[in-house]
């Protein structure tokens, strides 16, 4: 009797144990560590550049002609290329390093999605007949950027296998390299680069996958 009764509670915990459960959790608080990139490499990455490029003693100004009285460095950001193995958006390192600088040291030009908006925005200012001409804003005021910003994040895989040496388990070892630079776009010369590393590890016991 006992054993039909336990065969039944079993059964009918199965779907329990199937379900998932799904809650918000806290972004500031430290995520679980896997060898995968996530969140928490994110921001240990665009931090790292953001203190790089402020503490930088080359980076104080650029004066040219026409800039006027803020000799703050203009700033074009470009794209940064991941080259890993991983699906990995790097919009979201290169967001949130913007988000953390603009205010600051630096002066930043719209990228290529702002430059449509902007365009778009100009357009109708110029054209639609529903903005007063004496406050439509213009083509041909814009800054120029002093530098641009471009870079890429890579990475290197090494597996060891299974063995005597290590009872069977066996290990993964990933290594993230993120690399930026900053070039001066009136003689193309580079000013800053910086590069941020991680190193990740996973060990597989003799029982797991």
């Amino acid at each position: 009797m006992k054993l039909k009764q336990l065969l039944t509670l079993s059964l009918l915990a199965m779907p329990l144990m199937a379900c998932s459960s799904n809650r918000y959790v806290d972004e500031t608080q430290a995520e679980h560590v896997d060898i995968h990139y996530g969140r928490g490499d994110l921001d240990r990455l665009a931090k790292g550049m953001v203190d790089s490029l402020n503490e930088s003693k080359d980076l104080a100004y650029i004066d040219r002609s026409g800039k006027g009285e803020d000799k703050r460095i203009v700033v074009y950001f470009n794209n940064i290329t991941n080259e890993t193995r991983e699906h990995i958006s790097m919009g979201l390192i290169r967001d949130e390093m913007l988000a953390q600088l603009v205010g600051g040291r630096f002066r930043f030009v719209s990228g290529e999605a702002g430059q449509d908006e902007v365009g778009d925005q100009v357009n109708f200012q110029q054209n639609a007949g529903r903005v007063d001409p004496a406050q439509a804003q213009a083509f041909g005021r814009q800054l120029g950027a002093d530098v641009v910003i471009y870079g890429s994040l890579r990475d290197i895989v090494k597996r060891d296998g299974r063995s005597l040496e290590t009872m069977g388990s066996k290990t993964k070892d990933v290594y993230y390299n993120l690399a930026l630079r900053m070039d001066r776009i009136d003689t193309a010369e580079t000013i800053w680069a910086e590069t941020k590393k991680l190193a990740k590890q996973e060990v597989i016991s003799l029982f797991g996958r």
